[in-house]
């Protein structure tokens, strides 16, 4: 047992990786709220509603209704690592980690729990906006008080810049074979916006909240300015970032080699785009700029 604890203790703490750290945060939460929860229905009847719940929701989950918003001010960040069900946790952690892996691939682990949180606040500030801008929620007070909780925003976030940094980078899916990146999230996001008409519209506009997040941090990344690369990092200018460029017509005096292209992608992903010298960007700033 103690092996066991040891080898979580690493993943989550030690080995460097955020994604195992993010996932095992949100599991964490999920069990130390529904393992005494389901105790206490064995106690009081599967029928009535869990007091633990009911708590958890209160005081952990995010609202529109700003009165109770103003009081649970901390909600717009708790209510990221929070799920309504088994098969919600499931799915957002596996997402999470397909896409994190391809996203901190191209540019290491240091912006993912930036973008983490900052898909998550993005997509409860754009539910709580709308929620109180729009008749549809606004008028009905009840809908106010509906609570918000799940990762899906904060993926949707690593979901999207993935899939706008390498929008034909192409996986398989089950049942469809491959299928581009830029494809899959423009199906994913037309789903969630016809979802608004439907019973878990404040979920479905944290997505699109957590999605607008995601674009425009990797557009403002591709300018040089990197929101979320480290604490000492924060808006820092650097060159302009493109990811893979290949073309072997150009004149090899101006135009860098693909293997030395191909050993700094390399190292990108292992390191992520700031472990790179002066000299290496500049490379890549020239690869970038030569592209057909």
């Amino acid at each position: 047992m103690s092996t066991l604890w040891q080898n979580i203790h690493y993943k989550m703490l030690r080995s460097g990786n955020k994604l195992n750290l993010l996932i095992a945060i949100n599991v964490i939460v999920y069990l130390a709220i529904n393992i005494p929860a389901v105790i206490e229905h064995l106690f009081t009847g599967f029928g009535q509603p869990s007091i633990i719940a009911t708590y958890a929701d209160e005081y952990l989950a995010t609202t529109a209704y700003l009165p109770k918003l103003l009081t649970r001010f901390w909600t717009p960040l708790t209510y990221m690592f929070m799920h309504a069900g088994i098969l919600h946790i499931l799915f957002n952690m596996l997402w999470l980690y397909l896409m994190g892996q391809i996203f901190e691939e191209y540019l290491g682990n240091k912006r993912t729990i930036g973008l983490y949180i900052m898909g998550g606040l993005a997509g409860a500030f754009f539910f709580i906006l709308c929620y109180n801008l729009f008749p549809a929620f606004s008028h009905n007070p009840a809908m106010l008080l509906v609570p918000v909780v799940g990762a899906s925003a904060s993926v949707m976030a690593i979901v999207v810049a993935t899939a706008t940094l390498l929008p034909n980078y192409t996986i398989s899916l089950i049942l469809f074979g491959p299928v581009k990146l830029k494809w899959l999230v423009i199906v994913i996001l037309v789903i969630d916006f016809l979802g608004i008409a439907g019973a878990n519209a404040g979920g479905e506009i944290a997505h699109l909240g957590g999605a607008l997040l995601g674009f425009i941090y990797i557009k403002q990344l591709q300018r040089g300015h990197d929101w979320i690369g480290g604490v000492n990092n924060l808006f820092k200018s650097s060159p302009k970032l493109k990811v893979v460029v290949k073309n072997t017509s150009k004149n090899s005096a101006e135009y860098p080699r693909q293997e030395e292209i191909d050993r700094i992608l390399d190292k990108i992903s292992q390191s992520g785009y700031d472990s790179l010298s002066k000299q290496e960007k500049e490379i890549l700033f020239r690869a970038s700029n030569n592209e057909s």
